[in-house]
């Protein structure tokens, strides 16, 4: 039956090309209207490709995706309406009716025998019935906050981020948490330890692949500390670019791992006794491509703007704990015995800071937030971090960079943080805010209060990631 199907399949090197070459556009910021023509163009003209993934995320940064069948996306691109009331954090159903719009500059092709032969993806971004963009669509709202910087101080935001995952036994390893009360690793090597051939370097192996094809530009890959811990780093970009790059980063992992009979799983802490997962996330600011963070004769060599910059985050820390640690799991890893960056302050060695300040060169030169975990909207922790960092607060604490301040070790603390702070409300709007705080409260609230030492089946039920939806009617 297949030979008579003719839909689009490419190497893995023709894959590279070509992503590379869309990335290169967007970096080089060429005009919407110029790459839509492009793209609507080949879609046209390339008679393999049936379908169009659109991506999007909703509040709490669960991936969504809608497959429309190419020859109806060319035509109908500008009209794509979707139910936003089945979507958790967007609309009441009264007002249900939104629309998606096509980020073409967001567009990727993906190896047909991970994501299916004949098509191609492309990051969508939700508008509200006014034709703006929709407030609780967060990737929407870092776009534009990052194009208004770029207009008006030529601005460019760029991040990095470092997503450590554990990989387990099973396909399903976290939805039939309930009936194990485990999770089977993989390999019990560890950092450095895991041989080639065994599991969990093919494993790495085959999501490094695919990352590359899909214009990753990777930089290395590793076990991590604790078994079964993995980490595959890859170059910095521009800040939705980069937050665009985790979502797929998460996606390939598990889907990778899904055919390979295992599953990939970024709970910050799923196993009591060895190192959680983070998402270190390093980010820098460039005007004309010279880093405004660089400063050779600056303190760490990092500049007076790169020090304010650290110095509001570290007077929001508690403000915007709730948007980088997101899940009631979350708080297991803010946990001092695993150089938990839980103290808020900063330093170039001290890794339980909240912050750190990598050595750096005039290119590499950054500001790493190691307190973010990798479960959380990627959207909304860059977000947070840019916007606390330049139109923040800095409070007028004695010895700010080292005081003696820690994060919650629990999500209620946190939440009452958030509910209480008058920057989120400022960061998100009173109307975002409060939904965001229901969310996690609804979340908080059907999992035990007291973490206690064993991992509890509702935190791994209700990790936003993975949330099972058949669950939604038991409350």
């Amino acid at each position: 039956m297949s030979e008579l199907r003719e839909f689009l399949e490419l190497s893995y090197s023709e894959l590279e090309d070509l992503n590379l070459e869309a990335k290169e556009q967007r970096r080089k910021r060429v005009p919407a209207h110029v790459i839509q023509e492009q793209r609507l163009k080949y879609l046209t003209d390339e008679k393999r490709i049936k379908a169009v993934t659109v991506l999007f995320s909703d509040l709490e940064g669960r991936l969504h995706m809608l497959d429309y069948d190419k020859k109806f996306l060319v035509k109908s691109y500008d009209n794509l309406t979707f139910d936003g009331s089945s979507i958790r954090g967007f609309t009441a159903q009264r007002e249900s009716d939104l629309r998606l719009g096509i980020d073409w500059s967001a567009f990727y092709w993906a190896p047909a025998d991970v994501f299916g032969p004949g098509k191609v993806l492309v990051f969508g971004e939700v508008i509200d019935k006014q034709g703006g963009t929709y407030s609780a669509d967060i990737r929407g709202v870092l776009k534009k906050f990052s194009q208004e910087l770029h207009e008006k101080q030529g601005y460019t935001l760029n991040a990095a981020n470092e997503i450590e995952g554990f990989l387990f036994e099973g396909t399903d390893a976290e939805r039939l948490f309930h009936e194990t009360g485990k999770f089977e690793y993989v390999n019990k090597g560890g950092y450095y330890h895991s041989l080639p051939g065994d599991p969990l370097r093919e494993f790495i192996d085959m999501t490094a692949e695919v990352q590359r094809a899909m214009g990753f530009e990777n930089e290395k890959d590793h076990p991590e500390v604790a078994p079964s811990q993995f980490e595959i780093n890859y170059s910095y970009g521009e800040v939705v670019a980069a937050a665009d790059q985790i979502q797929l980063y998460k996606l390939i992992c598990r889907q990778v791992a899904n055919q390979m009979g295992m599953t990939a799983s970024f709970l910050p802490k799923p196993v009591v006794g060895v190192n959680g997962s983070g998402m270190h996330t390093n980010v820098s600011i460039t005007k004309g491509g010279k880093n405004l963070f660089w400063d050779p004769k600056g303190e760490e060599k990092i500049s007076k703007m790169a020090w304010s910059f650290v110095d509001r985050i570290l007077t929001h820390g508690n403000d915007i704990c709730l948007l980088l640690n997101a899940s009631v799991n979350a708080y297991r890893r803010l946990d001092p015995h695993f150089e938990a960056p839980n103290q808020i302050k900063a330093s170039a060695v001290d890794r339980g800071s909240m912050i750190r300040i990598p050595i750096g060169n005039e290119k590499s030169s950054r500001v790493e937030v190691r307190s973010v975990g990798p479960d959380a909207n990627p959207y909304m922790v860059l977000y947070s971090i840019f916007k606390s960092g330049l139109d923040g607060e800095t409070a007028k604490i004695k010895n700010l960079r080292q005081a003696e301040r820690y994060l919650p070790d629990n999500v209620y603390t946190a939440l009452e943080n958030f509910r209480e702070s008058a920057w989120t409300t400022k960061l998100l709007g009173a109307d975002v805010k409060g939904r965001y705080a229901d969310l996690k409260q609804a979340s908080a609230d059907r999992c035990p209060r007291l973490l206690g030492t064993v991992v509890k089946t509702p935190e791994i039920q209700f990790h936003h990631d993975v949330y099972n939806q058949l669950l939604w009617n038991l409350f």
